[in-house]
């Protein structure tokens, strides 16, 4: 059997012994979009919980977040394919061995893919032989998966965070998100309208979901002065995953009307993924080549200070054709934290954080019109902005700090561990 990889690192909290220890069970780590897990983690080790990182999955990006560099926690990376069965078969061996009660769950885990089942038993190990207490995955699908698995296997309990694709995403096969969240000690995900969604569609199996914003370190972003935000250049930025769920084939559609109305802009697209060629094309259809700049990634500190710079950040997200849409995107957050007026539409939980008329514009979707009228309104009303970018501000202080949301999110960890921990002593 080949172990897996484990990049070293220092312990943290080693001198408090009554820390959490908690596993982390990813995808992929680290991933350029996923901000919100490094933010989380770093809030986590600042008040001493010990944290393993598991990545089920190869790093695929080049481009990554500046605050993975100060992540303490160590990373065991699994192979994502089992490619011979006398290596997995070596890996039920062992597990045999290290794993009281396996047998009784090997034949609900082989239902599955033999490769999470893989994955699952390893990782299992690893948290009998560590000591880890708890697991805690983030995207109901594959990470989740892996860690009912495991902390079935290895007898402690998990909890998972599920965000919008794994919630809205019409996949092909059930990822059985209900049967997930039954057997989590809880279930968070990032916003009221989620948590509802959840209720409504699972009823009783969602009976434990709670709500806990993704947050920001707020130190990170300090807010600008509103009254030289109102000062600033007639320059819209746009950042995102170039996918059908981040709406820019309709801001190209607007910034065609705008320069058709002569209005004086420039517009920048940051973002790299499968539309680009796509939306590169619609931009030289739509002849606005000369107001709109497609960058590609670009790394964090070059989007914060591109930010910094913009009169207005604009997030034209939609529910895609598979039912995909965003939940709270990280970028909306950081514009707003930093006090960059913003306009977004009507999806999910967008909402509450983009309060119409008072911390943006949020506006319906699939709208070139009404995002065109939009951003025509806020260049023109530098008062309006100002105020805009001091209420927003304040909300994200009030709602989304991460220091705090992180606290609770450690509760949920705290009473998890207690519980199962009464329940195993009950059994016994």
């Amino acid at each position: 059997m080949i172990p897996p990889l484990v990049s070293p690192a220092p312990s943290v909290a080693s001198a408090c012994p009554s820390a959490l220890y908690v596993g982390y069970v990813l995808k992929r780590y680290p991933r350029f979009s996923e901000t919100f897990v490094v933010n989380e983690i770093l809030a986590h080790e600042r008040e001493g919980m010990k944290i393993d990182i598991f990545a089920l999955g190869p790093v695929s990006e080049a481009h990554f977040q500046d605050g993975i560099s100060q992540v303490r926690a160590p990373v065991t990376r699994y192979s994502d394919k089992q490619r011979n069965p006398e290596s997995f078969w070596q890996i039920v061996r062992q597990a045999e061995q290290q794993l009281p009660g396996l047998a009784q769950h090997l034949p609900e885990a082989l239902r599955g893919s033999v490769h999470e089942c893989a994955q699952a038993l390893l990782l299992a190990m690893a948290v009998r032989e560590r000591g880890i207490q708890h697991l805690h995955a983030h995207f109901g699908t594959q990470a989740t998966t892996v860690a009912r698995l495991a902390a079935l296997f290895s007898g402690v309990g998990y909890t998972f965070t599920a965000h919008a694709k794994d919630i809205y995403y019409q996949y092909e096969e059930s990822t059985a998100l209900d049967q997930k969240m039954r057997d989590a000690a809880s279930t968070i995900t990032v916003s009221d309208y989620n948590l509802a969604y959840l209720r409504q569609q699972y009823g009783a199996d969602a009976a434990r979901a709670v709500r806990i914003y993704n947050g920001m370190d707020l130190r990170k972003f300090p807010a600008s002065d509103p009254a030289q935000v109102a000062q600033r250049a007639p320059h819209v930025l746009a950042v995102g995953r170039l996918v059908p769920k981040k709406g820019f084939e309709v801001l190209v559609d607007a910034v065609r009307l705008l320069k058709e109305r002569g209005v004086a802009f420039h517009c920048t697209l940051v973002g790299e993924g499968d539309l680009r060629e796509a939306l590169a094309a619609r931009m030289a259809e739509q002849g606005v080549q000369d107001c709109m700049t497609l960058t590609g990634a670009m790394p964090q500190p070059d989007i914060i200070r591109l930010l910094r710079q913009a009169a207005v950040m604009v997030a034209p997200c939609v529910i895609s054709a598979d039912g995909d849409r965003d939940g709270l995107p990280t970028v909306l957050l950081e514009a707003m934290a930093l006090g960059t007026p913003v306009i977004s539409t009507q999806v999910a939980g967008i909402p509450e954080l983009v309060v119409d008329g008072e911390t943006g514009l949020c506006i319906p979707p699939q709208d070139p019109a009404l995002l065109a009228q939009a951003i025509e309104s806020l260049l023109a009303d530098a008062q309006r902005r100002s105020r805009f970018s001091h209420q927003a501000r304040a909300l994200i202080e009030r709602d989304y700090d991460i220091d705090r949301n992180a606290a609770v999110q450690r509760q949920v960890f705290r009473r998890a561990v207690e519980s199962h921990t009464a329940q195993t002593a009950a059994r016994s």
